[in-house]
């Protein structure tokens, strides 16, 4: 057991280092280049659309379900010409790790000689259902009562990783329990924010946002 600190630090010594190299051109032509941010946002999405967004993403105002459509159009034009073939949801389950359910963006044309198209539509970035009975539950539910949802999380951006669009997404039992780590965090982020603003309006009562950063 004396000698295990060493022997860590004996392996440790044996990598090497990984060379990464620089991608040419100025930080501000790559950085985020896979990510849907803002700055992409306004490529590919509407005024409208993008103002609906932010006001969810800054404000915390509950974003209409019709708005999925208009993302799924842009984000998926988006993914797809950044050589995405592929989209997942992405959550945290209770594993103390990440897990994804992947689907292509193929279609079938339903039409005599049928063809196929890429298609992505907001059903399907707003929810998924992926098998809940592999994934811990914490004991709130049997195995058998196994259906289980993903939500778009709309608060953190779409990104691409080698071919596949990842969705953040929400990870919660067909009862409403949460089933990941994410769920119980923005809730929490929740219940700090309208507890601040209430304190917050009593020196400014414009105040309608607080942001937490730091955990006690």
């Amino acid at each position: 057991m004396s000698t295990l600190r060493f022997s860590a630090i004996v392996e440790a010594s044996k990598r090497l280092p990984v060379m990464e190299e620089t991608p040419k051109g100025q930080p501000s032509d790559y950085y985020g280049k896979y990510v849907f941010n803002r700055k992409q946002m306004a490529k590919y999405l509407s005024r409208d659309t993008i103002k609906v967004i932010v006001d969810a993403i800054d404000e915390g105002i509950t974003l209409p379900r019709e708005i999925a459509e208009h993302v799924a159009a842009g984000m998926k034009m988006w993914a797809m010409e950044m050589g995405a073939s592929h989209y997942t949801h992405w959550f945290q389950p209770l594993t103390d790790g990440t897990a994804e359910k992947h689907d292509s963006f193929i279609d079938y044309v339903d039409a005599p000689g049928g063809d196929i198209i890429e298609k992505f539509s907001g059903k399907l970035l707003a929810q998924q259902e992926p098998d809940a009975s592999s994934f811990p539950s914490g004991g709130i539910r049997n195995t058998f009562e196994a259906r289980g949802y993903t939500a778009w999380d709309p608060s953190s951006p779409a990104f691409i990783v080698d071919d596949t669009l990842c969705i953040p997404t929400v990870f919660i039992s067909y009862t409403g329990e949460a089933l990941d780590y994410k769920t119980p965090l923005l809730k929490a982020l929740s219940a700090v924010d309208k507890a601040a603003v209430e304190v917050c309006r009593l020196f400014d009562p414009k105040v309608n946002k607080v942001y937490s950063y730091l955990g006690i």
